[in-house]
């Protein structure tokens, strides 16, 4: 019984492997930059992972698309360019650090040392003792008369 529980499991894990063996190239060496292209391009569905392991359609499509270009003679920089042209750079999973995605970059860093500096002067202030009061006259000479002054 264990061994038909294990078949049954590994075939419903079939699936999970998002790259069908029709769209593999028959070069090994083209097929090994495809796949390290399908690392680094996240999947328009599924946002969190990679066109390599994702089921989407849309990710076979663009798996398919780059072994296209990588046939067409393009280099790995053609290729990423072709792809974050049509679909933009949210497609890239490490977007280049210029223009607006610089800000998005330096922008969380930024906020945290901001926030850790307030937490610094809060604890400061905090624990700085208030300077006492100054008494008017008729307080100063309420305190003597009470201290038997």
């Amino acid at each position: 019984m264990p061994m038909r529980a294990f078949l049954l499991m590994l075939l419903l894990a079939a699936p999970a492997w998002a790259v069908q063996p029709d769209e593999i190239l028959p070069d090994p060496g083209l097929e090994a930059r495809a796949r390290a292209l399908s690392q680094v391009l996240r999947c328009p569905v599924c946002q969190g992972e990679n066109i390599d392991d994702s089921n989407a359609g849309v990710a076979r499509d663009l798996r398919l698309l780059v072994r296209e270009r990588l046939l067409a003679g393009d280099t790995n920089d053609e290729v990423l360019q072709y792809v974050t042209d049509r679909y933009g750079e949210y497609v890239l999973f490490k977007p280049e650090q210029k223009g607006a995605n610089l800000i998005l970059y330096w922008l969380g860093p930024a906020v945290l040392v901001a926030a850790l500096g307030g937490v610094v002067l809060w604890l400061r202030r905090r624990r700085e003792p208030a300077a006492p009061a100054a008494l008017d006259p008729d307080e100063e000479a309420r305190l003597k008369e009470l201290l038997g002054k």
